[in-house]
């Protein structure tokens, strides 16, 4: 009988080996504060991103894609976890720490054959222990080409491929010594038109051009090791550029950000109109890997549209976003944030800023939400301006834009009487979604975001 067990074993695990071998890899290149519209394949002419571009046309390019919330620690924990942000305690904050009793993609992925691994900014800024967690939430630290050195060839594997670019700071004159020409340079409608804020952009594209190269010398890594047929590469930003009215914002310049999927499973060169969360990421790469994807992720699984099925798109035609405290910026000693809340579908941007009272970008004079920047001292010294207001004063409780009419979502229609309906049937699928996905604010919990503590160092 022994004997018996043992051929079977002999010519099982093969097998067994075999089939775990032809589970995807995957590769998730994650930016640090990389917006839409900065790539080739959304039409920006002036910054140059071949390999995104690459991606676009060998895989899907997703027109609408948006993060849970426009600050690092909430916006990385929220694709980790697959879950809104909100839903996470004191990872909602910027440098919070994340609860290790959350399903983690990296995790389950390892646990499911996977070796996995990161390099640089991946779950980050936060304290993981903080959490209960021991390593870090997504794996050892490792250059990539290291990890494929020493990594076991009889598995799969899931990479973070993090970057700190295009965060500040930045060295000026960077974007016009790398031959931009500021001519070129696109300038939202809340900025003045300077040659101080154009060399800015222009350095920000510098940046994001630097993290384009990046990630083409790791897919020559995959194509040297004939892994690229079988790896999953995805490639996005965690929220809009450090910017006023950007990141940390509840506009398309804060929420909205490039998304590219490229595998040789997946049609190549689909484009994608219907809306999707970075949240959708970890059920997707979860139900690719054949790993049941957990009842508590709010994200939704990509792998059904990647596949050919260009109608799944069509169950999502709105995304929920929103921000608790990024910096503790309101005025010390408080630790109070800014919590909004938005909702985003094909012609409207409802936003609903829960303490109107407060500072958007912080206290007045300093801003301390806002990355110091040229951009933000020039609209800075243009108090009383248009673009000082949209960028620091007081904001309505209520927020509603036609994104048709105005893409840079400047003019808000909340108090005109003609979009009242409007305004109420978005605030009702709003408040609907927030509390079928129990947000504290919308439901009896008790809201604890203003008095989590703010943890400077980091591990």
């Amino acid at each position: 009988m022994v004997k018996i067990l043992m051929v079977v074993w002999v010519l099982v695990f093969p097998l067994m080996l075999q089939a775990v071998a032809k589970k995807p890899n995957i590769l998730f290149c994650l930016a640090d504060d990389w917006g839409w519209p900065h790539a080739g394949a959304y039409g920006d002419t002036t910054v140059r991103t071949p390999v995104f571009d690459r991606l676009a046309k060998e895989g899907v390019v997703f027109d609408h894609a948006y993060v849970s919330s426009p600050s690092c620690t909430p916006c990385r924990s929220s694709i980790l976890t697959g879950q809104q942000f909100y839903r996470l305690g004191t990872a909602a904050n910027l440098r919070g720490g994340l609860d290790v009793n959350h399903p983690n993609f990296m995790f389950m992925l390892r646990d499911a054959g996977y070796d996995i691994g990161h390099w640089r900014k991946a779950w980050d800024p936060g304290n993981y222990d903080e959490g209960g967690y021991t390593e870090h939430p997504c794996g050892p630290e490792s250059s990539f080409d290291k990890f494929m050195n020493g990594r076991d060839e009889g598995k799969p594997f899931c990479f973070w491929f993090g970057t700190s670019d295009p965060h500040r700071k930045y060295d000026p004159g960077t974007g016009v010594a790398s031959g931009i020409k500021l001519a070129d340079v696109h300038v939202p409608g809340f900025f003045p038109d300077t040659e101080a804020v154009r060399s800015d952009i222009a350095d920000y594209y510098f940046e994001v051009e630097r993290w384009d190269t990046d990630v083409g010398v790791a897919l020559k890594l995959l194509e040297e090791r004939g892994e690229m047929g079988n790896t999953i590469v995805v490639m996005t930003g965690d929220h809009g550029m450090p910017f006023p009215r950007c990141k940390g914002n509840m506009y398309d310049w804060g929420l909205r950000v490039p998304l590219a999927v490229r595998w040789n499973a997946i049609d190549a060169g689909r484009r994608v109109n219907g809306f999707v969360s970075l949240t959708d990421l970890a059920p997707t790469f979860l139900e690719a890997a054949g790993v049941n994807v957990p009842s508590v992720m709010t994200g939704q699984s990509l792998l059904p549209l990647l596949q050919g099925d260009m109608d799944a798109h069509q169950t999502r035609d709105y995304v929920v976003a929103g921000r608790e405290r990024h910096t503790p910026a309101q005025g010390k000693p408080s630790l109070d944030g800014y919590p909004s809340r938005a909702i985003r579908t094909g012609r409207w941007l409802l936003v609903l800023n829960l303490e109107p009272s407060r500072l958007p970008a912080g206290a007045l004079g300093w801003f301390g939400d806002c990355d110091g920047s040229p951009t933000k001292n020039e609209v800075k010294k243009l108090k009383g301006s248009m673009f000082y207001d949209l960028c620091f004063s007081q904001r309505p409780e209520v927020e509603l834009y036609d994104c048709q009419k105005d893409p840079d979502q400047l003019n808000n229609l909340a108090s005109n009487p003609e979009y009242k309906e409007t305004v109420a049937q978005l605030r009702r699928q709003l408040a609907g979604y927030l509390k079928q996905t129990d947000d504290p604010r919308f439901t009896d919990e008790e809201v604890l975001f203003d008095t989590f503590p703010y943890n400077k160092k980091k591990k």
